[in-house]
């Protein structure tokens, strides 16, 4: 299947096939969250972003990575509620770990009533199988809100691979035209912005591809201009 980078609640899923790496996408909930699945291409391991809603459609998703229910870990980007309405029953039936920014995660393990052992902190990493992504800490939308970094290796075959590419899932702090919503607080907006231009455009290249919370996919070549005018408007 042809990723296209944008998927509607009920759609298809929408798969992206790596050397290393499958990454797998799907719109659930009333709110059109976008939940990730990326597999371990060599050992069959998973994480899975944000189980945000829909806990049969997203275990379903878990089958389609692995062909059977292995999910080894839940990130969720942060704390809101919108993010976390099919956490528990994943947890339940997977046995997958939780983990959460840091300073998101009790309020993410109070919303579903599970423990999150893992809390993230910047530069950390998750090895998932032989795949080891990177937290990138984005504060703002909210205090523990985080990215993570997939690097594909420098040598693909993969015919939708790119040597060294970087794969950002940065739930609800960077979408295509803006940084996430600061509830018109300047002192947030300048933090996640700050965050976004230091952590993230600072670091990794125009092709880096970017996997928002909700709607389409946008790579930082396509967002870099318009920092500026972000910065000007203040969200």
């Amino acid at each position: 299947m042809t990723y296209t980078g944008e998927v509607r609640v009920g759609g298809p899923t929408e798969l992206r096939v790596l050397d290393d790496a499958e990454i797998r996408k799907v719109a659930v909930g009333a709110m059109d969250n976008n939940a990730y699945l990326v597999t371990c291409r060599r050992s069959g391991a998973q994480l899975l972003v944000d189980a945000a809603a829909d806990p049969d459609r997203l275990l379903a998703l878990v089958r389609e990575g692995s062909g059977s229910a292995r999910l080894d870990v839940v990130v969720t980007t942060h704390r809101h509620r919108d993010h976390l309405g099919a956490l528990a029953s994943v947890e339940a039936v997977t046995g997958a770990t939780l983990a959460a920014g840091a300073d998101d995660a009790d309020a993410v393990a109070a919303g579903v009533g599970r423990p999150v052992p893992r809390r993230l902190v910047h530069g950390d990493t998750l090895t998932v199988g032989h795949l080891v992504l990177e937290v990138v800490a984005l504060r703002g939308h909210t205090p523990g809100s985080v990215a993570l970094a997939l690097r594909e290796p420098e040598h693909v075959d993969a015919p939708d691979a790119v040597p060294g590419r970087v794969h950002l899932f940065t739930g609800d702090s960077l979408f295509p035209d803006g940084v996430g919503a600061t509830g018109g607080d300047p002192a947030r907006f300048t933090q996640l912005f700050d965050d976004v231009v230091t952590r993230v455009f600072d670091r990794f290249d125009d092709a880096t591809w970017v996997y928002p919370g909700h709607g389409a996919d946008t790579t930082l070549g396509a967002e870099r201009p318009h920092l500026a005018e972000w910065r000007e408007r203040g969200w």
